[in-house]
């Protein structure tokens, strides 16, 4: 079969000093580790609250957890669950499973216990590293999902002693941090247990490259989550094309990686987990984003790379400018998740004096796909240039082996190191998204002459209205315009006449509005076949961990409102 190689316009526009691509990569993610680790064995690999790790005893602490996983029975291949916030045993749980050769599951610790027994039940893990306020429902799940090897982590057990004796004050703020942040347990394996085990023995062999790595979940805003299964290849490459994205940030020599974004989800992962580390950087871990707390490392040690998502820039900027804090020294902030507007571009940059570029990832892709260069060149409104690598194609949905004219919009295929062999365990949901080597990533885009890539919107949640396709975006876009409305989620309801209607949900800034007259705003902008039938206002829309609005919950919340009922039309 010949290989169709497209032509690939965006590397005319990549910044100086990165390259077209990138030699294939070796080894697995543990020498990422290691290599810090000899190269700067005395520097800080982790910081939290203060208290600082160096990568010879991050390394130390990898092997000896190694070694006490090892003698509960974890092997090759074995599925070993991560439940648990940012936090120093989080990256040593991570690479110590790893070194055995087994796979790591990352779960969100604040799931509630139907979403992590749903997992639980699809990987199948026996062995489980959890935060301890999540041993009990863990504990609480049926016979036929037990997990055997049960490992309760007191995460303030990696504070800073003063900080561990604070939370022990008998007033009231002390018992109410300490509460969000432990829980006494019984009935589970003391983390600190498997940290007193004898170092592994370094003959032990480790994984290999296309081993696989972990098992991510997608965001399941669309579906039941599915587990996206990732080698050590795929997290190495992506690492190492995230390296090349930005040449002015050197390995070593200060390097400040803060993760404020959970290392449970794919973007936070790579970017900390796998990024941080293989640049031996000084890694900062937050359980949970807190301006305050931020601000507070910033004085000291500013950020030299920063993964967020728009809202955390927001409520960062306007925290340091409430408290007279200097953002100064913060150097390349990326942002995912959402669209990133200008709005927030500007200040932020002129505030820190560095970048904020706007990237775009899919957790089947260890997640970044693509970037807007750290240089003057990039492009508002875009998610940037496919990374070095990466290649893509502009199809049509329906023909997916039919390339659209340039310029025009179409789905877009991908294909690249980074991109994963397939869900664990379903074999036919696999088989779907991949056409001829090329994985579907579900979402309409456009490329223009200079490569940069414009996401219109995702396949799943187009519209059909009257047999014309409605992309919510566009009229969330248009939606947004209005003075007075502050955020909107658009999705289609079932219609007796017309297939689907369009309907938003939208959030105001407390102004007494007839929806009728945010209606003839968006007639001003939109044609009328995109113009929402019904507007309902609320209080707030439902997002993801991450800050993304959830529209499937939109529209299961309006469909229940409305009954599933349409209006005459």
């Amino acid at each position: 079969m010949t290989t169709y190689d497209p032509p690939r316009p965006w590397i005319a526009s990549y910044a100086d000093g990165v390259p077209d691509d990138l030699e294939p990569v070796t080894g697995s993610l543990l020498d990422i580790v290691a290599a810090s680790a000899r190269d700067y064995p005395d520097a800080p690999a982790l910081q939290f609250f203060g208290r600082e790790t160096t990568y010879r005893d991050l390394q130390d602490a990898i092997d000896r957890t190694a070694a006490g996983l090892a003698a509960l029975g974890v092997g090759t291949g074995d599925t070993v669950a991560i439940v648990l916030p940012n936090c120093p045993q989080h990256i040593v749980a991570f690479y110590a499973i790893l070194r055995l050769g087994a796979i790591a599951v990352e779960h969100n610790p604040l799931y509630t216990p139907r979403e992590l027994r749903q997992q639980f039940e699809d990987h199948g893990a026996k062995t489980a590293i959890v935060w301890s306020k999540v041993v009990r429902t863990v504990q609480d799940f049926p016979a036929d999902v037990e997990v055997h090897n049960l490992i309760s982590v007191d995460i303030t057990r990696a504070m800073p002693l003063r900080l561990r004796l604070a939370l022990t004050l008998p007033i009231a703020k002390a018992r109410a941090s300490r509460e969000a942040l432990t829980e006494r347990v019984s009935g589970a394996i003391p983390w600190e247990k498997l940290l007193a085990s004898d170092p592994l023995p370094a003959s032990r062999p480790g994984p290999q490259c296309d081993d696989l790595a972990i098992i991510q979940y997608t965001s399941g805003t669309t579906g039941a989550p599915k587990g996206a299964a990732l080698t050590h290849r795929n997290l190495l490459s992506n690492a190492r094309q995230s390296q090349a994205w930005v040449p002015s940030i050197q390995r070593g020599h200060g390097c400040v990686v803060y993760a404020v974004l959970p290392m449970f989800h794919a973007y936070g992962l790579t970017l900390c987990l796998t990024f941080a580390m293989s640049m031996g950087a000084r890694l900062v871990l937050f359980p949970r984003f807190e301006p305050d707390l931020v601000l507070e490392v910033t004085k000291k040690h500013p950020a030299t790379f920063l993964p967020l998502v728009p809202p955390i820039a927001e409520r960062l900027l306007a925290a340091a400018r409430a408290e007279g804090v200097s953002l100064a020294g913060t150097d390349v902030a990326i942002s995912g998740a959402m669209a990133l507007s200008q709005s927030i571009v500007v200040p932020f940059e002129e505030a820190t004096g560095g970048f904020l570029v706007e990237g775009y990832g899919l957790s089947e892709c260890s997640p970044v796909l693509m970037a807007n260069p750290v240089a003057d060149n990039r492009v508002a409104g875009t998610v940037g240039l496919p990374l070095p690598g990466t290649e893509c194609r502009v199809v049509d949905p329906d023909e997916p082996t039919r390339d659209v004219p340039p310029g025009e919009r179409g789905e877009l295929l991908v294909r690249g190191p980074q991109v994963f062999q397939g869900y664990y365990g379903r074999p036919e949901e696999t088989e779907r998204v991949f056409v001829d080597g090329w994985f579907r990533t579900g979402d309409i885009v456009t490329i223009d002459e200079g490569g940069f890539v414009r996401v219109v919107d995702r396949i799943k949640e187009l519209i059909i209205t009257g047999g014309f396709n409605v992309a919510p975006t566009e009229v969330e876009n248009a939606l947004r315009q209005h003075p007075h409305v502050v955020d909107a989620a658009v999705v289609g309801l079932p219609s007796t006449h017309s297939g689907e209607e369009v309907v938003a949900a939208v959030v105001l800034d407390g102004a007494d509005m007839d929806v009728e007259s945010i209606r003839e705003y968006v007639r001003g902008i939109l044609t009328p076949y995109k113009v929402p039938r019904r507007i309902f206002v609320v209080d707030e829309l439902p997002t993801s961990l991450i800050g993304k609005v959830l529209r499937r919950q939109v529209r299961e919340s309006l469909l229940t409102l409305t009954n599933g009922t349409a209006p005459a039309e």
